[in-house]
């Protein structure tokens, strides 16, 4: 069979027949196809004319073909190049849906969804149900009152929190196209103005509800987070602390580890029960334990992200000593702070609890330990994977915390 050999010259595509190199020129005659720059040249002399028309004929055929399959290439490319840049993972190419009210509201609610950053809005409620449960001495205490407690502090909480986060992101534009492009601001699905108007109204509707509900403990919990999450994002004078590794840990620690376990339980204690503030054991190790799993999440968030980071002159842990380092320090944290909660665990005089915990963050640390030593430390996805599970053994601690006696 004769082989099709394509070549390239400034008219475009050019076809020819393999199999006779001794072609005359004056003895070829160029044929166009319409819409393409292909042309064929086929013999035209008279001994010729049998072969020439086969040829044309078959040639024909064949550059629609590839003139076909060519168009269908670069419209895939095109989507293929779109996504990559987009920042959503290239196997899972979004499929086009129609403009439909209940569509637009579904990928709303999508944005909305990865603006509040689930995994964080997730940590702060099950903290503060976790935190509010230290506060229970009897089954009595299990009331309407105590939920609608909750409720109260988890809903006000939860809107300081989207505020936070919110302007992060708003601070954080540039440096998100390069970290985190799937994020509503970077990939422009939100402008500046809907980010500024989304935080604003949350941060005045978390002080709102604050103060309707009268609970002291609850409103210095949400103003000093107010205070500290601006002051780690907004890029004013003397502020935009996360630019300094140490105070942006601090920050994150006086919030996660200090304000949540204190002034929750106390909402609970002095405000929904009544009682006089009482610092107990469960309480004492909630908040040593948090400190060592904030500073984990200080440090753990920033090695993803050391190339954005590295760009926009953000002096990170990892950026200054490496994602290595930082990985290692991180796990061996949490792999202390494990070993200690199993030995508070041993030396509780109730049975249920010794068992339970001990197991409990035994099994927790086989799991932090088994998965560290398997992370490829070259591949950000592996290691924002990693992240998630930190999160996750988060999750996980605030079930263990109430049971600790």
């Amino acid at each position: 069979m004769d082989a099709l050999i394509l070549g390239s010259s400034t008219g475009g595509l050019s076809l020819f027949i393999s199999g006779r190199s001794s072609w005359r020129s004056k003895d070829l005659k160029a044929v166009h196809f319409p819409n393409s720059s292909i042309r064929v040249q086929v013999p035209t002399y008279k001994s010729y004319n049998l072969v020439g028309n086969f040829y044309t004929k078959r040639i024909q055929h064949r550059a629609r073909g590839i003139l076909e399959t060519s168009t269908v290439f670069q419209k895939s490319n095109t989507k293929f190049l779109v996504n990559a840049t987009s920042g959503h993972p290239l196997e899972s190419e979004p499929k086009a849906y129609p403009n439909t009210p209940w569509n637009s509201a579904k990928n709303a609610l999508d944005a909305f969804y990865r603006f509040s950053r689930p995994h964080t809005v997730i940590g702060t409620a099950l903290s503060i149900i976790s935190v509010s449960l230290l506060a229970v001495e009897k089954l009595s205490d299990i009331s309407p009152l105590f939920f609608i407690g909750v409720l109260e502090a988890v809903v006000a909480a939860l809107f300081m929190n989207i505020y936070i986060v919110g302007l992060n992101q708003l601070s954080d534009v540039e440096i998100d196209k390069v970290n985190k492009p799937y994020l509503p601001l970077a990939s422009g699905e939100y402008s500046t103005l809907t980010g500024i108007m989304i935080v604003t109204s949350f941060s005045i509707t978390s002080f709102w509800l604050g103060w309707v509900v009268g609970s002291w403990p609850l409103f210095w919990a949400l103003f000093v987070s107010f205070v500290l999450g601006t002051a780690y994002s907004i890029n004013l004078p003397l502020l935009r602390w996360k630019r300094f590794a140490l105070v942006a840990a601090m920050c994150i620690l006086a919030v996660r580890a200090v304000i949540v376990q204190l002034a929750f339980y106390l909402h609970i204690q002095t405000h929904v029960f009544s009682r006089p503030a009482v610092i107990s054991k469960p309480l004492i190790f909630a908040t040593a334990f948090m400190s060592f799993f904030s500073v984990v999440i200080a440090l753990f968030k920033d090695i993803p992200d050391i190339e954005g980071d590295k760009i926009f002159g953000i002096k990170s842990y990892t950026v200054r000593l490496g994602q290595e380092k930082v990985f290692w320090t991180c796990i061996s944290l949490l792999e202390m702070a494990y070993g200690v909660s199993i030995l508070v665990g041993a030396t509780s005089p109730y049975t249920w609890s010794k068992v339970i915990t001990v197991l409990g963050h035994s099994v927790l640390a086989s799991i932090l330990w088994i998965r560290a030593k398997s992370i490829d430390l070259k591949s950000k996805a592996a290691i924002t994977s990693c992240y998630m599970l930190i999160w996750k053994l988060f999750y996980a601690e605030y079930f263990l915390i109430p049971l600790i006696r």
